[in-house]
């Protein structure tokens, strides 16, 4: 028996949207170096998703460009969550988004039907016309127009929160 396609729940919402996309199929990648190195010259902006909870347990998903140094402390304060952010556990991850580790997408907000996850966006990914996001599988890249992406998550039932998030600095090698 083969086990169903982790992407078909994503794929069936982006057909009744009447989304057109293009995926392409590559070998399992699970950092944005890993990324970097097989997607070739995929065009558009491409993402890296931190899947964090605060103090009191509350859930975010954070979309942003795959090369900023998002500084989670400094976010913690811009969103005004109790506490610190930290990154939440496999098995917060597969309750709430139905995915594993190395496969966090804004996609996967489909599986959140109670609506547990807030999305929060980087307002820098939406200067591309094409966004690039694993399509709730990390062997595969999907490749969708930045405001059929926002139709989609609306579509879920998830608003999506565009902010410019506080980066880390990172000091040069001496």
């Amino acid at each position: 028996m083969t086990s169903p396609d982790p992407s078909a729940k994503a794929y069936d919402l982006l057909a009744r949207l009447g989304i057109s996309y293009r995926t392409v199929e590559h070998q399992p990648v699970f950092t944005v170096a890993e990324s970097q190195e097989l997607r070739g010259a995929l065009a558009g902006g491409h993402t890296k998703n931190l899947f964090v909870k605060d103090k009191a347990d509350r859930l975010f998903l954070i979309t942003a460009e795959e090369d900023s140094p998002v500084d989670l402390n400094a976010t913690s304060k811009l969103l005004g969550v109790k506490g610190r952010l930290s990154f939440a556990n496999a098995e917060l991850l597969m309750a709430h988004l139905g995915v594993e580790p190395g496969s966090v997408t804004p996609l996967a907000l489909v599986n959140d039907e109670a609506g547990a996850v807030t999305f929060i966006l980087e307002r820098k990914l939406l200067e591309h016309a094409i966004i690039n996001v694993h399509p709730l599988i990390n062997s595969r890249t999907t490749a969708l127009g930045r405001d059929d992406l926002v139709a989609y998550i609306e579509a879920t039932g998830h608003a999506v929160t565009a902010l410019d998030l506080p980066h880390r600095v990172i000091e040069p090698l001496a």
